[in-house]
């Protein structure tokens, strides 16, 4: 049972004002705050992650079409390949492989400033099935310049472990989103965005443990099932802002605080530079992304005891850690006797590097050489490669 951790990457353009919305359009193609329906477009994209022991590929495929002037629909697939060994397989299973399947559906409705969504999404694994709806609505005020969104998805999973046929469980989520977005001069957008999510049901791994202190073992712990409370609360508010700098290039900064009922608790930084380069039709692109977290209260490295609290879990993603991403990217507009079908194509890479390190989350390996005590390891970090590489084709 495996998360998507590699995000894929959908580009949407702005149109606003006309005596904004060249300038806007410009610089920040990656904004859909304005009542109009999203471009007509064709993406393929492979994505890659690397890192941990765990490498995670696969193609995506997303198509968007529109129908009058009203409607726009979308169609979305996306697979992860799963292999290797993460740090907790090595220490308590063997290396393994799977696949991920997801299908999306989408459906945007125009009515005058209104934008109405609904959309479908089908995950599938060996071991999870997931299913999620959603619905949003946005609604520009003030001349365009002014946007006020909203948005509501359930989601419903069923948890199986390989090698049980008779373990079933099942989780729901809830989503709700509320954000603002505000043009506040010809150079400046700035956005605010608040996300409360409930969750309730099996909320954990299962082929997940913890370790604990056993004197009667050689190593001197053993492990035991993870347990977890079975719902989870979670709040984010989120701060946003575009800025164009003299030169036509552009920076954006996001900071988003999160919060929930385990305990956990985090801030998240980024910053990121656009810089076209016209005369080659090229835009380049860097990130720098700073994450901090506090673990959850029922987290811990090492229990004292065999069934030492009624609630415990040792994935290190619940632990306190901090992680350091930057990352590079350019986007190519081939030129008219390269495009396909006589439209306007672009190819895109993208590269992350990701430093992760764990505070209180120790590597277990290190007692096949005999010279360390229970608890007394070594921390765990490790780095990662992220990669996408699409291709993308408007109607």
């Amino acid at each position: 049972m495996v998360r998507k951790v590699v995000p894929g990457a959908v580009v949407a353009v702005t149109d606003l004002k006309k005596h904004v919305g060249l300038l806007v359009i410009a610089l920040f193609a990656s904004s859909a705050n304005s009542a109009v329906l999203p471009e007509e477009r064709a993406d393929t994209m492979y994505h890659a992650y690397s890192g941990g022991g765990v490498t995670i590929d696969g193609p995506s495929v997303l198509v968007r079409k529109n129908i009058g002037n009203k409607v726009s629909l979308s169609a979305n697939y996306y697979v992860d390949m799963i292999s290797g060994a993460s740090i907790d397989v090595q220490a308590t299973a063997s290396p393994y492989s799977e696949q991920r399947d997801e299908f999306s559906l989408g459906a945007d409705y125009l009515v005058e400033k209104t934008t109405m969504s609904l959309s479908y999404t089908n995950s599938s694994e060996n071991d999870y099935q997931a299913e999620t709806v959603g619905f949003g609505i946005s609604q520009d005020f003030f001349g365009d310049l002014s946007t006020l969104s909203m948005r509501v998805s359930l989601g419903s999973d069923d948890v199986m472990r390989n090698g049980d046929e008779n373990f079933l469980e099942q989780a729901e989520h809830r989503r709700y989103s509320l954000g603002w977005s505000q043009i506040l001069t010809t150079k400046l957008i700035a956005e605010v965005s608040v996300e409360t999510v409930a969750d309730e049901g099996f909320l954990n791994n299962p082929y997940r443990s913890v370790r604990y202190l056993d004197p009667n073992s050689g190593t001197g712990f053993s492990y035991q099932a993870e347990l977890y409370p079975t719902t989870r609360n979670s709040d984010a508010v989120a701060l946003r802002a575009k800025y164009r700098l003299p030169y036509r290039a552009a920076i954006k900064s996001e900071y988003r605080r999160y919060a929930d009922s385990w305990g956990i608790s985090s801030d998240n930084l980024e910053l990121r530079y656009t810089h076209p380069l016209e005369s080659e039709n090229l835009i380049l692109e860097g990130k720098l992304r700073f994450y901090k977290q506090d673990g959850a209260d029922f987290y811990s490295d090492l229990f004292p005891y065999l069934n030492a609290t009624n609630f415990r879990a040792r994935d290190k993603e619940l632990s306190d850690f901090s992680s350091t991403a930057i990352g590079i990217g350019a986007s190519y507009q081939l030129p008219e006797r390269w495009a396909l079908f006589n439209r306007r194509n672009t190819v895109n890479l993208y590269w992350d590097y990701v430093l992760f390190d764990y505070d209180n989350f120790h590597d277990v390996r290190v007692h096949n050489s005999g010279d360390y005590l229970p608890g007394e390891e070594p921390s765990y970090s490790f780095n990662a490669h992220v990669v996408r590489l699409f291709w993308s084709m408007w109607f």
